[in-house]
């Protein structure tokens, strides 16, 4: 995994590369604002009908309190469902760079399965975390019991659909099932590592992008070692 984030960094600079994080940051950061004019008009019209009141201040406040409040808790779900769109593309540029042969039988994924991809992602990212909410809770008096199941829990789920991403591009879906059912060990731990890339502050921007890179040299790494053995 360390040499899949190195290999991952190095690239993330480059021009078929950048050009993703970008998109995918501005349609990120364009969902988080709609969310805030939505809360502010929302806000507004709320006050004027119950309370006859009309100020923009109030409404404001609440939109964006209510906006810095969905970054914190889904940016992660959010920024995962927007990369998942555009990671094709992520995954094609690892693979034109450090593994032609697979990309020479790689199947482009459609716009459309990457949207549903992206979106069922964000759904068990927001499902299952909201679940464990009263887990997260009651752990709180230990401690690092809240942050040790929120590792676990969100390595289990990234770990799934970052290697998802790729393997879709090279199986078909029974091939994928069969996939999913022999690397359970080496995806979560993949899962965890982009899941560590979430909580530290700047890197965090990047850390869809740069997990699907990952999952890229996960997935042709691993089917290598498997050819030769």
């Amino acid at each position: 995994m360390i040499r899949a984030l190195l290999l991952s960094l190095g690239q993330l600079t480059d021009p078929p590369v950048l050009p993703v994080f970008v998109k995918s940051m501005l349609v990120t950061l364009l969902v988080f604002a709609l969310l805030g004019i939505a809360t502010w008009w929302g806000t507004q019209a709320a006050l004027a009908a119950w309370l006859g009141w009309h100020t923009d201040g109030l409404a404001a406040a609440f939109a964006l309190f209510v906006t810095i409040l969905a970054l914190w808790l889904l940016f992660r779900a959010v920024a995962i469902a927007v990369v998942g769109i555009f990671a094709d593309e992520v995954v094609e540029a690892v693979e034109a760079r450090h593994y032609p042969e697979a990309l020479r039988t790689a199947r482009p994924v459609a716009f459309a399965r990457s949207l549903a991809m992206g979106l069922r992602s964000a759904a068990r990212v927001v499902l299952v975390n909201l679940l464990m909410l009263p887990v997260y809770i009651a752990l709180l008096v230990t401690g690092v019991g809240t942050a040790a199941a929120f590792f676990l829990v969100n390595g289990w789920l990234l770990g799934r659909d970052l290697g998802d991403m790729v393997a879709a591009r090279h199986m078909d879906a029974a091939a994928m099932r069969g996939w999913r059912a022999t690397t359970k060990g080496g995806r979560f731990v993949l899962g965890l590592a982009n899941t560590g890339l979430f909580v530290v502050p700047i890197l965090n921007i990047a850390a869809p992008v740069l997990g699907a890179a990952m999952a890229t040299h996960y997935f042709h790494t691993r089917n290598f070692r498997k050819g030769r053995a």
